[in-house]
């Protein structure tokens, strides 16, 4: 399966096509929910690409860690006033591993989807935790399966239908949970188009995995302003606190390899 390249032309326009998730309405609510799960500790983000949290944290006084695979992500996000007091480490959020304990980690904006097997998730768990103080939380902000939109017999659902963008999903295994989200968009009048592959995840599927990792949810909520979490919510924000030690491998202490 091909693996989701952030490449020069994406973290080039990353932050244009993100300009809704820059909103002081939906931006300020994800920055005081992390501050203050985070408190006086250090903070990790997953896939910290451009920065759009780990910035507003760091001029809360937080100190942020973050790891991203994309050098041209990272590039963007150096170029930023204030990113030279937020620590980077170029690397899979799957395997990484950096110096020191943090209060939180966190992944947000879907990017647990990115990860497209539930080996690589139940992994990304077990990174997670292994970074965590005793007590320190793991915070994930993703999309609920929407399958009940799909018709039986039916594999694509538009998601975004304007005239400066078309997004599709394309549900191409049901069984391993994939989809693909097709992108076409204008750019200097050619025609752009971006397609990944991503693995959906249900809820209680990230439970497991947390429990795998040594770590029991503390909260879930459907938005970051604390909305109670229901079976009609389209996405969540979810918090897992680490309830046991690790070992070298990430396991819980006590588990095997």
């Amino acid at each position: 399966m091909p693996k989701i390249r952030f490449d020069e032309q994406i973290a080039r326009r990353y932050d244009e096509t993100s300009a809704d998730w820059y909103q002081p309405t939906v931006l300020e609510p994800a920055v005081h929910f992390l501050a203050d799960l985070t408190g006086d500790g250090a903070a990790l983000e997953f896939g910290i690409g451009t920065g759009r949290l780990a910035l507003p944290l760091r001029s809360r006084g937080i100190r942020v860690h973050g790891i991203d695979l994309s050098e041209p992500m990272l590039d963007q996000l150096r170029r930023k006033s204030g990113s030279e007091q937020i620590g980077l480490t170029v690397g899979d959020f799957v395997t990484t591993r950096v110096d020191g304990s943090f209060r939180l980690t966190y992944l947000v904006y879907n990017t647990i989807t990115n990860l497209t097997t539930q080996d690589e998730q139940v992994a990304c768990f077990r990174n997670a935790a292994a970074h965590l103080e005793p007590g320190g939380c793991f915070v994930i902000e993703v999309f609920v399966p929407g399958l009940r939109r799909i018709p039986p017999g039916e594999r694509v659902r538009a998601f975004d239908v304007r005239p400066s963008h078309l997004g599709f999903d394309e549900y191409t295994d049901f069984v391993g949970q994939i989809l693909y989200s097709h992108h076409y968009w204008i750019e200097d009048s050619e025609l752009r188009t971006f397609s990944a592959p991503y693995r959906y995840v249900w809820p209680s599927e990230l439970d497991l995995m947390a429990r795998l990792a040594g770590m029991t949810l503390r909260e879930r909520w459907a938005g970051w302003t604390r909305e109670p979490f229901t079976d009609a919510s389209t996405s969540h924000v979810s918090v897992w606190e680490k309830t046991a030690e690790m070992n070298r491998y990430g396991n819980p202490a006590g588990s095997p390899a």
